[in-house]
């Protein structure tokens, strides 16, 4: 397993001053080094904001690959980009420039499926997601959710109106610069609005191109049912993880269906031992060929760790041990 090292911020810009990122690898390491230049040619090097060792690195493509909606190839160990946010999942994070390090970082360890929402900040986490990696890569497969309004830290309410559907998307699409999202989640459905409404919204944009696939989160397999009689659900993100199976009868319908099962809240470890979360990230890996975790954070190391997943193979007797 690498070290990831963090380096001091570098010095703010003066007037005059523009900066530019040159990489360089050499000796088994990365790194990214700023170097600030004026229109006269005057050059100044800061220090390298992070060092990443590229031997021995812990890849995403370890975990194999899920066709998403039968023609999106992805990595089935993803990241989650709720935790880039301040506390509460409300405003800015505390280190900006450490959140956007973290994005390129999962990009590197071949995470190319990222789960986000318009909620999340709101708009922090899709605004950050663009800044760190806009251009995106090819193969680079963006999620984000509509649903809920947002009034403070930690705060949730639900809001499935047409309209606001409308709106969330439209923000999202601008924000992530985006044409067309490729995977495009309601985030409830709401019961105070007909389901019926809330679907043809998604229907709707969906033939006018905005959306490519349409996904749900925390619901029924009723719910999933009804909603297939709208569009093709290629997505199901609901809790689940080793200590919180109430969705079991759901995963196993989406592995039955070859629907992509997103669990939320991946990282709880059950009666394992504090410190164990690879391993219960692998058992989600094995318990499906549908799931697809999405493990957050905002610090490399844990970065490190989650992907580092990718590669623990349980055996039959060891998944049946640990469930």
């Amino acid at each position: 397993m690498c070290v990831w090292e963090r380096a001091p911020s570098p010095a703010p810009l003066g007037r005059g001053w523009e900066r530019h990122t040159e990489t360089a690898a050499g000796e088994g390491a990365r790194r990214h080094t700023n170097i600030d230049r004026t229109p006269e040619g005057l050059t100044r090097h800061s220090s390298p904001r992070y060092i990443v060792p590229i031997m021995n690195r812990p890849n995403a493509a370890d975990s194999g690959t899920f066709m998403l909606g039968g023609d999106l190839p992805v990595h089935r160990l993803g990241y989650g980009a709720m935790r880039i946010t301040g506390a509460g999942v409300w405003g800015p994070p505390r280190d900006r420039q450490g959140a956007i390090d973290v994005l390129r970082a999962a990009i590197e360890l071949g995470v190319n499926l990222i789960d986000t929402a318009e909620s999340y900040g709101p708009h922090v986490s899709e605004e950050l997601i663009a800044e760190a990696l806009h251009p995106y890569k090819k193969d680079l497969v963006i999620a984000t959710k509509g649903g809920f309004d947002r009034s403070g830290p930690g705060k949730w309410e639900m809001n499935c109106r047409p309209e606001r559907l409308r709106e969330e998307l439209d923000g999202s699409l601008r924000r992530l610069k985006l044409d067309r999202i490729d995977l495009y989640q309601l985030h409830r459905i709401d019961d105070k609005v007909p389901e019926a409404d809330q679907f043809a919204v998604l229907s709707d944009a969906q033939r006018a191109g905005k959306i490519r696939h349409i996904g749900l989160s925390e619901v029924t397999i009723e719910q999933i049912e009804r909603a297939r009689k709208h569009f093709n659900v290629v997505s199901v993100q609901n809790r689940y993880n080793l200590a919180d199976r109430e969705w079991e009868p759901v995963l196993d319908y989406c592995e039955r269906e070859n629907i992509a099962f997103i669990p939320w809240y991946p990282l709880q470890v059950g009666k394992l031992a504090k410190g164990k979360e690879g391993v219960a990230l692998a058992w989600l890996l094995k318990r499906s060929p549908v799931i697809l975790p999405i493990p957050g954070t905002s610090n490399l190391k844990h970065l490190e760790e989650n992907v580092a997943a990718a590669s623990i193979k349980l055996s039959d007797a060891e998944f049946r041990a640990i469930a």
